[in-house]
């Protein structure tokens, strides 16, 4: 195990008092440290909102991209230096909304990344309008009658997609948390992890409260099989009185990196230039 105090980041955190994206904070510097990683291993990869401030948090290569854009720059910088653990951190606006579409493609792909979805079922950072994951009826200052909208179902997305990996956190269970993102980490192929979070600020239904009255983990569920894509089906339904938590799917699959010929002689950003420089600067003149 490598020594946590390496990921702890110089910047002091904007977050509200009470946010979930705290418990979030602490079980990635857990999961990276009991995984024995040490910062120069690790490459975070975020959006924009209130959990894509994370990276700045933390002592590791990070790469803040543009809203909803996470999981292409996050597959970019895999095929550079598949070597490098990549995690990509976004919200649920961020990753459900403008990101839907890289979420199924790096779904189908497979890409050996872990993707960690923070979902507070609310745009936090720009004033509380309701989001994807945001139940119908839901109400604040932006829908004073309530959405009129269907909350997206992530994990029954993931499973129609072909994910490899799907499981689903609670930031109020930060030991559990941390196990999970440990197994999405050395899960081979693209991971998902969502993690249910209150927002202090803006949800006043979704509270610590009401996610511990709620959630059980698929661990201790008698019978439940996590390779089967029919039980993961079943168990992406439920949401009221009870809320699974835990790996709901994972299957073995070949990575889309163990499939590029061009790494098969290590990561790019090691392979000599030799004999290709005439590429190179053809490539550079296409560009000046």
């Amino acid at each position: 195990m490598s020594d946590l105090k390496l990921f702890n980041g110089g910047q002091k955190s904007t977050w509200c008092l009470g946010c979930g994206d705290f418990g979030i904070l602490a079980s990635i510097k857990q999961a990276l440290a009991g995984l024995d990683l040490q910062p120069h291993e690790v490459m975070l990869v975020s959006g924009i909102g209130c959990g894509s401030k994370l990276p700045h948090y933390m002592h590791v290569n990070a790469f803040n991209s543009i809203h909803g854009r996470a999981l292409p720059v996050a597959q970019g910088i895999k095929l550079a230096d598949h070597a490098l653990k990549v995690v990509a951190v976004t919200g649920d606006g961020d990753g459900y909304g403008i990101g839907m579409g890289h979420l199924i493609h790096a779904m189908r792909r497979n890409p050996d990344l872990t993707h960690i979805v923070e979902d507070n079922q609310v745009y936090g950072l720009t004033k509380g309008q309701y989001s994807p994951t945001s139940e119908r009826g839901y109400i604040s200052s932006f829908s004073p009658e309530g959405s009129i909208e269907w909350a997206a179902n992530p994990l029954a997305l993931a499973v129609a997609a072909g994910a490899s990996f799907i499981a689903r956190g609670f930031s109020g269970d930060i030991k559990h948390l941390t196990w999970l993102l440990q197994q999405a980490i050395i899960h081979r192929g693209y991971a998902l992890v969502d993690v249910l979070q209150p927002c202090v600020t803006y949800n006043k239904t979704g509270t610590y409260e009401w996610f511990r009255e709620r959630v059980y983990k698929l661990e201790e569920e008698a019978g439940y099989d996590s390779t089967s894509r029919e039980h993961a089906w079943s168990k992406a339904q439920e949401w009221g009185p009870r809320i699974p938590i835990g790996i709901v799917y994972r299957a073995e699959r070949p990575t889309y990196e163990e499939q590029v010929t061009a790494l098969k002689a290590g990561p790019l950003v090691l392979q000599p230039l030799d004999g290709r420089q005439r590429d190179y600067e053809a490539l550079k003149d296409e560009f000046v």
